[in-house]
Protein backbone atom coordinates (compact mmCIF):
# COMPACT_ATOMS: atom_id res chain seq x y z
CA UNK A 1 0.00 0.00 0.00
CA UNK A 2 0.59 3.62 -0.55
CA UNK A 3 0.25 5.07 3.26
CA UNK A 4 0.23 8.48 4.81
CA UNK A 5 1.51 8.84 7.55
CA UNK A 6 1.43 11.92 10.03
CA UNK A 7 3.85 12.26 12.94
CA UNK A 8 6.61 9.63 11.13
CA UNK A 9 9.53 11.61 12.04
CA UNK A 10 8.74 11.44 15.75
CA UNK A 11 9.79 8.51 18.28
CA UNK A 12 7.03 6.31 16.97
CA UNK A 13 6.27 7.85 13.50
CA UNK A 14 10.07 7.25 12.76
CA UNK A 15 9.65 3.35 13.50
CA UNK A 16 6.62 2.69 11.93
CA UNK A 17 7.82 4.51 8.66
CA UNK A 18 10.68 1.77 8.72
CA UNK A 19 8.32 -0.92 9.50
CA UNK A 20 6.21 0.14 6.84
CA UNK A 21 8.86 0.23 4.48
CA UNK A 22 10.42 -2.85 5.32
CA UNK A 23 7.21 -4.54 4.39
CA UNK A 24 6.80 -3.70 1.02
CA UNK A 25 4.83 -0.71 1.60
CA UNK A 26 5.60 2.99 0.21
CA UNK A 27 5.14 5.79 2.61
CA UNK A 28 4.13 9.79 2.33
CA UNK A 29 4.93 11.13 5.38
CA UNK A 30 3.35 14.61 6.83
CA UNK A 31 6.50 17.04 7.23
CA UNK A 32 5.97 20.50 9.38
CA UNK A 33 9.72 21.32 8.55
CA UNK A 34 12.42 21.57 6.61
CA UNK A 35 14.35 19.31 9.30
CA UNK A 36 11.09 16.66 8.87
CA UNK A 37 11.05 16.78 5.66
CA UNK A 38 15.08 15.97 5.61
CA UNK A 39 14.22 12.92 7.91
CA UNK A 40 11.37 11.41 5.72
CA UNK A 41 13.53 11.71 2.05
CA UNK A 42 16.78 9.86 4.43
CA UNK A 43 14.11 7.59 5.84
CA UNK A 44 12.84 6.22 2.48
CA UNK A 45 9.47 7.93 2.55
CA UNK A 46 8.38 10.71 -0.08
CA UNK A 47 7.00 13.94 2.28
CA UNK A 48 5.11 16.16 2.19
CA UNK A 49 4.97 19.36 3.52
CA UNK A 50 2.87 20.80 6.17
CA UNK A 51 1.20 20.34 9.97
CA UNK A 52 -1.63 19.07 11.35
CA UNK A 53 -3.76 22.59 10.93
CA UNK A 54 -3.13 22.57 7.25
CA UNK A 55 -6.21 20.83 6.33
CA UNK A 56 -5.87 20.82 2.74
CA UNK A 57 -2.65 19.19 2.96
CA UNK A 58 -4.21 16.40 4.89
CA UNK A 59 -6.77 15.77 2.21
CA UNK A 60 -4.75 15.86 -0.49
CA UNK A 61 -2.21 13.60 1.38
CA UNK A 62 -5.31 11.07 2.28
CA UNK A 63 -6.22 11.16 -1.30
CA UNK A 64 -3.67 9.75 -2.46
CA UNK A 65 -2.85 6.82 -0.39
CA UNK A 66 -4.40 3.51 -0.08
CA UNK A 67 -4.73 4.10 4.03
CA UNK A 68 -3.33 6.49 6.43
CA UNK A 69 -1.88 6.34 10.05
CA UNK A 70 -2.48 9.22 12.51
CA UNK A 71 0.41 9.46 14.96
CA UNK A 72 1.02 13.29 15.02
CA UNK A 73 0.38 15.03 18.30
CA UNK A 74 1.62 19.32 19.31
CA UNK A 75 2.79 17.48 22.65
CA UNK A 76 2.66 20.77 24.19
CA UNK A 77 1.76 20.12 28.07
CA UNK A 78 2.98 22.97 29.34
CA UNK A 79 -0.70 24.47 30.60
CA UNK A 80 -4.41 23.55 30.44
CA UNK A 81 -4.72 26.34 27.29
CA UNK A 82 -1.50 24.53 25.45
CA UNK A 83 -3.26 21.15 26.16
CA UNK A 84 -6.80 22.30 25.09
CA UNK A 85 -5.34 23.92 21.99
CA UNK A 86 -3.29 20.71 21.12
CA UNK A 87 -6.16 18.14 21.37
CA UNK A 88 -8.78 20.62 18.77
CA UNK A 89 -6.05 20.93 16.40
CA UNK A 90 -5.96 16.94 16.54
CA UNK A 91 -9.54 16.59 16.35
CA UNK A 92 -9.92 18.47 13.59
CA UNK A 93 -7.16 16.83 11.59
CA UNK A 94 -9.04 13.44 12.73
CA UNK A 95 -12.30 14.94 10.85
CA UNK A 96 -10.62 15.86 7.84
CA UNK A 97 -8.94 12.75 7.17
CA UNK A 98 -11.47 10.57 7.92
CA UNK A 99 -13.97 12.42 5.50
CA UNK A 100 -11.50 12.08 2.61
CA UNK A 101 -11.81 8.08 3.44
CA UNK A 102 -15.40 7.75 3.59
CA UNK A 103 -16.96 5.29 1.21
CA UNK A 104 -13.33 3.77 -0.10
CA UNK A 105 -13.12 0.93 2.48
CA UNK A 106 -9.44 1.91 3.04
CA UNK A 107 -7.74 1.65 6.41
CA UNK A 108 -7.48 4.47 8.95
CA UNK A 109 -5.40 3.63 11.71
CA UNK A 110 -5.64 6.53 14.61
CA UNK A 111 -3.61 5.93 17.71
CA UNK A 112 -5.29 6.40 21.22
CA UNK A 113 -4.48 5.64 24.85
CA UNK A 114 -5.08 2.60 26.75
CA UNK A 115 -8.01 3.33 29.37
CA UNK A 116 -7.56 3.45 32.87
CA UNK A 117 -9.93 1.03 34.88
CA UNK A 118 -10.36 1.14 38.68
CA UNK A 119 -9.09 -1.86 40.34
CA UNK A 120 -7.90 -3.73 37.22
CA UNK A 121 -6.06 -3.98 34.06
CA UNK A 122 -7.92 -2.45 31.18
CA UNK A 123 -8.60 -4.52 28.04
CA UNK A 124 -9.48 -3.99 24.63
CA UNK A 125 -13.16 -4.53 25.36
CA UNK A 126 -13.20 -1.34 27.56
CA UNK A 127 -14.13 2.02 25.79
CA UNK A 128 -11.81 4.81 25.23
CA UNK A 129 -11.58 7.10 27.73
CA UNK A 130 -13.58 10.67 26.57
CA UNK A 131 -13.08 12.60 29.95
CA UNK A 132 -10.21 14.40 31.97
CA UNK A 133 -7.49 16.54 30.38
CA UNK A 134 -6.88 14.77 27.19
CA UNK A 135 -10.66 13.42 26.91
CA UNK A 136 -10.61 15.34 23.55
CA UNK A 137 -8.54 12.68 21.97
CA UNK A 138 -10.73 9.89 23.07
CA UNK A 139 -13.48 11.56 21.87
CA UNK A 140 -11.97 12.34 18.63
CA UNK A 141 -11.15 8.88 17.93
CA UNK A 142 -13.85 7.34 18.92
CA UNK A 143 -15.64 9.48 16.24
CA UNK A 144 -12.97 7.96 13.91
CA UNK A 145 -14.24 4.66 14.73
CA UNK A 146 -17.95 5.42 13.74
CA UNK A 147 -16.36 6.08 10.08
CA UNK A 148 -16.58 2.52 9.55
CA UNK A 149 -20.39 2.61 9.42
CA UNK A 150 -19.75 5.27 6.22
CA UNK A 151 -17.30 2.66 4.38
CA UNK A 152 -14.05 3.72 6.40
CA UNK A 153 -11.76 0.42 7.81
CA UNK A 154 -11.44 2.62 11.32
CA UNK A 155 -9.54 1.24 13.77
CA UNK A 156 -7.53 2.37 16.83
CA UNK A 157 -4.23 1.24 18.54
CA UNK A 158 -4.09 2.34 21.93
CA UNK A 159 -0.74 3.22 23.45
CA UNK A 160 0.81 2.78 26.69
CA UNK A 161 2.09 5.43 29.25
CA UNK A 162 5.24 5.25 28.14
CA UNK A 163 6.25 4.27 24.63
CA UNK A 164 10.17 3.82 24.29
CA UNK A 165 13.34 3.49 22.84
CA UNK A 166 16.89 3.79 24.13
CA UNK A 167 16.00 5.27 27.28
CA UNK A 168 13.43 8.31 25.91
CA UNK A 169 9.82 8.55 25.27
CA UNK A 170 6.68 8.87 26.89
CA UNK A 171 5.90 9.39 30.92
CA UNK A 172 9.37 8.15 31.68
CA UNK A 173 10.11 10.62 29.53
CA UNK A 174 8.93 13.31 30.76
CA UNK A 175 10.34 12.17 34.54
CA UNK A 176 13.51 12.33 32.93
CA UNK A 177 13.46 15.40 31.84
CA UNK A 178 11.87 16.69 35.11
CA UNK A 179 14.79 14.90 36.83
CA UNK A 180 17.56 16.53 35.22
CA UNK A 181 16.23 20.21 35.79
CA UNK A 182 14.77 19.76 39.65
CA UNK A 183 17.65 17.57 40.27
CA UNK A 184 15.22 15.00 41.99
CA UNK A 185 14.04 12.16 40.66
CA UNK A 186 10.53 12.47 41.64
CA UNK A 187 7.14 10.43 41.44
CA UNK A 188 3.40 11.82 42.43
CA UNK A 189 1.98 9.96 45.66
CA UNK A 190 3.62 6.74 47.23
CA UNK A 191 4.71 6.11 43.95
CA UNK A 192 2.70 2.38 43.58
CA UNK A 193 0.30 3.31 40.66
CA UNK A 194 1.68 1.23 37.66
CA UNK A 195 1.91 2.61 34.39
CA UNK A 196 1.62 0.35 30.97
CA UNK A 197 5.01 0.43 28.33
CA UNK A 198 5.91 -0.44 25.12
CA UNK A 199 8.74 -0.43 23.10
CA UNK A 200 8.58 1.97 19.76
CA UNK A 201 9.97 -1.04 17.43
CA UNK A 202 7.19 -3.12 19.18
CA UNK A 203 4.67 -0.56 18.65
CA UNK A 204 5.92 -0.06 15.06
CA UNK A 205 4.54 -3.61 14.26
CA UNK A 206 1.27 -3.44 15.33
CA UNK A 207 0.26 -0.27 13.64
CA UNK A 208 1.18 -2.38 10.53
CA UNK A 209 -0.72 -5.10 11.37
CA UNK A 210 -3.80 -2.78 12.45
CA UNK A 211 -3.51 -1.37 8.69
CA UNK A 212 -3.17 -4.67 7.18
CA UNK A 213 -5.63 -6.76 8.86
CA UNK A 214 -7.99 -5.05 11.40
CA UNK A 215 -11.68 -5.15 10.58
CA UNK A 216 -13.26 -1.94 11.01
CA UNK A 217 -14.56 -0.51 14.08
CA UNK A 218 -11.89 -2.25 16.47
CA UNK A 219 -9.84 -1.20 19.05
CA UNK A 220 -5.87 -2.78 19.68
CA UNK A 221 -3.47 -2.21 22.79
CA UNK A 222 0.15 -1.84 21.98
CA UNK A 223 1.10 -3.03 25.63
CA UNK A 224 4.17 -5.33 26.18
CA UNK A 225 4.67 -4.57 29.91
CA UNK A 226 1.26 -4.48 31.80
CA UNK A 227 2.04 -1.88 34.59
CA UNK A 228 5.20 -1.08 36.32
CA UNK A 229 4.90 1.06 39.34
CA UNK A 230 6.23 4.24 38.94
CA UNK A 231 8.71 4.62 42.17
CA UNK A 232 10.17 1.58 40.26
CA UNK A 233 11.10 3.71 36.84
CA UNK A 234 11.86 7.09 38.81
CA UNK A 235 14.30 4.73 40.72
CA UNK A 236 16.01 3.70 37.17
CA UNK A 237 16.13 7.34 36.48
CA UNK A 238 17.72 8.25 39.48
CA UNK A 239 20.40 5.88 39.73
CA UNK A 240 21.23 6.42 35.83
CA UNK A 241 21.00 10.23 36.77
CA UNK A 242 23.25 9.98 40.06
CA UNK A 243 20.23 11.48 41.82
CA UNK A 244 17.70 11.23 45.09
CA UNK A 245 14.25 9.40 44.75
CA UNK A 246 11.75 10.84 46.26
CA UNK A 247 7.61 11.48 45.99
CA UNK A 248 7.17 14.76 44.67
CA UNK A 249 3.76 17.00 44.68
CA UNK A 250 1.48 16.24 41.80
CA UNK A 251 1.41 19.68 40.66
CA UNK A 252 4.66 19.51 38.91
CA UNK A 253 3.24 17.83 36.31
CA UNK A 254 1.17 20.40 35.33
CA UNK A 255 -1.83 19.15 33.66
CA UNK A 256 -0.75 16.09 33.18
CA UNK A 257 -0.63 15.24 36.99
CA UNK A 258 -3.91 13.87 37.72
CA UNK A 259 -3.34 11.19 35.16
CA UNK A 260 0.20 10.80 36.49
CA UNK A 261 -0.91 10.02 39.82
CA UNK A 262 -3.50 7.18 38.44
CA UNK A 263 -2.73 3.53 38.71
CA UNK A 264 -3.52 2.65 34.93
CA UNK A 265 -2.10 -1.42 34.55
CA UNK A 266 -3.43 -2.49 30.49
CA UNK A 267 -3.28 -6.00 28.88
CA UNK A 268 -2.78 -6.72 25.06
CA UNK A 269 -4.09 -10.37 25.52
CA UNK A 270 -6.75 -9.85 22.74
CA UNK A 271 -4.45 -7.95 20.45
CA UNK A 272 -2.47 -10.66 20.47
CA UNK A 273 -4.40 -13.37 19.95
CA UNK A 274 -5.95 -11.99 17.43
CA UNK A 275 -3.50 -10.45 15.76
CA UNK A 276 -0.38 -12.10 15.93
CA UNK A 277 1.51 -9.71 17.64
CA UNK A 278 4.46 -10.34 19.90
CA UNK A 279 6.63 -7.79 21.35
CA UNK A 280 9.86 -8.98 21.16
CA UNK A 281 11.93 -5.69 22.25
CA UNK A 282 13.82 -4.63 26.09
CA UNK A 283 10.94 -3.93 28.62
CA UNK A 284 10.32 -0.22 29.86
CA UNK A 285 13.01 -1.07 32.88
CA UNK A 286 15.47 -2.65 31.00
CA UNK A 287 15.83 0.53 28.55
CA UNK A 288 15.92 2.97 31.03
CA UNK A 289 19.22 1.04 31.59
CA UNK A 290 19.91 3.75 28.87
CA UNK A 291 19.78 6.67 30.22
CA UNK A 292 22.95 9.00 30.01
CA UNK A 293 24.08 11.34 32.97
Amino acid sequence: MRVFVTGGTGLIGSAVVAELLGNGHTVLALARSGASAQAASAAGAEPIRGGLADLDVLRAGAARADGVIHLAFANDFSSPEALANAVAEESAALATLGEALIGSDRPFVACSGTPAVPGRASTEADSTPTEGPVGGRGRAVTGVLGLASRGVRSSAVRLPRTVHNEGTGGFAGVLTGIARQSGVSGYPGDGTQRWPAVHALDAAVLFRLALEQAEACTAWHAVADEGDQVRDIAAVIGRRLGLPVESVPVQTYGPLGVIFAADQPSTSTHTRQALGWEPKHPSLLEDLENIQP
